[in-house]
């Protein structure tokens, strides 16, 4: 059987008159995408476009909470409680399942942004607090996290979790990702020969060393400047070796985000 594989990628980071990445090409080429909530980018208008503009393209739509920090774009860790973390969790979600109910779209996934997602994927009390609370939202509702303390937490609790990690970034040897303060450019051969490692639960280190890392979805960022063609080339050469790329609510059961109007 082939492997199957979800592409992600992160959407809706403009603010007011400042645009970022390029979206409608971007989710012509992934099968979900995770939407800004308004705190380390986006705003109400963005947030409305980038639903309806998902529904359009019938990828799967996730909300995408960060740390509230639009001049450090999420990116800047911040000390907060787990109680915290949780009330900003729901706040954001809560705001992008308003705009996608008027759209007649339902969120499939929550994965967080940035700082906030290391925060989470680091420890086990606030994944598992983060995503019990996700299920009084909308029941069986996933968060898509990083192999590691946090996901395995998620999972022993019996709670819906996937299995995430951007393909677009390097790793160090102990398969975590080594964050970018400005993103630049990649090869796109580069990254789509990584994303092909991951369909089959491998990375490659920044040392040359391949190491486990078992994903049921990969990520591109949607800020990096040439984030399309390494889209383009992720998409290419995973559909080229014969991986199944689907969206996880094909796979997991939860509720897809295509329209019903």
């Amino acid at each position: 059987m082939n492997k199957r594989i979800d592409i992600n990628a992160d959407i809706g980071e403009s603010f007011g008159r400042w645009n970022l990445g390029s979206d409608s090409e971007l989710m012509q080429l992934v099968t979900s995408v995770n939407v800004a909530c308004g705190w380390h980018a986006g705003d109400p208008s963005t947030m409305r476009e980038s639903v309806e503009s998902g529904v359009r393209a019938g990828v799967d739509i996730g909300a995408h909470p960060g740390f509230p920090d639009l001049l450090g774009f999420g990116r800047r860790a911040m000390v907060i409680s787990d109680s915290d973390a949780v009330d900003y969790t729901l706040y954001q979600v809560g705001a992008l399942m308003g705009v996608a109910s008027r759209a007649g779209a339902s969120l499939t996934h929550v994965k967080p942004h940035g700082a906030f997602y290391g925060s989470i994927a680091r420890s086990a009390d606030r994944a598992v607090a983060i995503a019990t609370a996700l299920q009084t939202l909308q029941l069986g509702l996933p968060m898509l996290i990083a192999p590691g303390v946090g996901f395995d937490a998620i999972r022993a609790a019996g709670l819906p979790v996937v299995a995430d990690n951007a393909c677009d970034l390097d790793f160090d040897e102990d398969g975590n990702n080594i964050i970018e303060s400005r993103p630049g450019n990649r090869d796109p051969e580069v990254v789509a020969a990584q994303a092909l490692r991951m369909a089959h639960g491998k990375v490659l280190t920044v040392s040359g060393r391949e190491i486990d890392m078992p994903v049921d979805s990969v990520c591109v960022h949607g800020d990096r400047p040439n984030v399309v063609e390494v889209a383009r080339a992720v998409r290419r050469t995973l559909d080229g070796a014969g991986v199944d790329v689907r969206a996880t609510s094909d796979r997991t059961g939860a509720p897809t985000a295509r329209g019903t109007s």
